[in-house]
């Protein structure tokens, strides 16, 4: 009688769950550093809220005072919870270029600096699967981590909706909108891959994690710095374009027009004004200076707040796209330099 047939071994798959394996075990003393992170920003943002909740508000726009008094003063838990969320999108930002630090270090670039990877290459784990492994777990725990972390933050910030004294809390801020949704988890996605090709080509401990950093920073620097070009403006110019501006709206730029359509800057009447000292009244100065250049109207050009979602998106494609890039060379790179 013929033996029954046998299943083809997966030992393809079987080798990569052995890295994985690997790599939580050799550096289950970071995952507990990182777990240990998401329980403390858990923890500062749950308190926080409580904080608020229990101050002594008598109003529902967080005044201590009597409401419709002449006199607003808010709570000082109410500030306070301000200011630490005005920055808590950039902590988060932080957070997920620190897993592409210890990508380029401690996982990767020092393995290839002292030679241990010919242990797991003389296992049946080939370069490739050695350094998919190596690329799946960060990126896997990174993710789900900061995507607790951005629930849990946009739950801290809802807290402070419709606060009228508000001036610090924006959906644009620099230090806000990078945590509050799925662009902060392309930064993650970013961070593992270029943490990763650097050590590839560098194959030294230090000098990978600062390269890793360096390039991080300036992603995110060029990112906040062009931001606003990353979806089309909202631009106005009739008669109540400043009345046609929110409070939740996101100001570019303003001024005036000519008849022929070419835009005058308040700068360009500003800038002169303030060199030379003027004491008037610089606002009416300053139009009746636009005016004599041709303007007409005014104008103005801004994001509205229905723009938030396209703009995180735009910035998360981009994001994935480098992200792929880095993962495309530096699997290159390790082919390259060891077959």
């Amino acid at each position: 009688m013929s033996s029954p047939p046998t299943s083809a071994p997966t030992t393809g798959r079987t080798s990569l769950r052995g890295s994985a394996r690997v790599v939580l075990r050799l550096h289950r003393k970071a995952l507990w550093a990182a777990g240990g992170l998401l329980v403390l920003g858990i923890g500062i943002v749950v308190a926080l809220r409580v904080w608020m909740a229990s101050a002594k508000e008598l109003c529902a726009d967080g005044d201590i005072t009597p409401c419709g008094g002449p006199a607003h003063q808010p709570s000082y838990a109410r500030t306070s919870t301000e200011t630490l969320l005005a920055d808590g999108g950039t902590v988060l930002l932080l957070l997920a270029a620190l897993v592409g630090v210890f990508v380029a270090g401690p996982l990767i670039a020092r393995e290839l600096e002292s030679g241990t990877f010919r242990l797991a290459w003389a296992q049946s784990v080939s370069p490739a699967r050695w350094l998919a492994a190596r690329l799946a777990v960060p990126a896997a725990l990174g993710v789900s981590g900061l995507a607790v972390l951005v629930v849990v933050y946009r739950w801290g910030l809802w807290a402070l909706r419709g606060y009228p004294y508000s001036h610090r809390i924006t959906w644009y801020g620099s230090g806000v909108f990078p945590g509050t949704g799925p662009a902060l988890l392309g930064y993650v996605l970013l961070a593992v891959a270029v943490g990763a090709l650097c050590a590839v080509l560098v194959r030294r401990t230090l000098l990978s994690m600062s390269l890793t950093a360096l390039v991080l920073w300036t992603v995110a620097f060029g990112l906040e710095k062009r931001r606003y070009e990353l979806w089309p403006t909202v631009f106005r110019t009739d008669q109540d374009a400043l009345q046609s501006f929110s409070a939740g709206d996101w100001s570019i730029d303003a001024g005036m027009v000519t008849a022929s359509g070419r835009r005058l800057y308040w700068q360009d009447c500003y800038d002169a004004d303030l060199a030379q000292g003027y004491d008037g009244d610089l606002a009416q100065h300053i139009e009746a200076c636009l005016r004599d250049r041709g303007a007409v109207s005014d104008f103005i050009e801004y994001h509205p707040a229905s723009h938030y979602w396209p703009l995180q998106l735009v910035e998360t494609g981009i994001l994935l796209a480098l992200a792929a890039l880095a993962v495309f060379l530096a699997f290159r790179a390790l082919r390259r330099l060891h077959g």
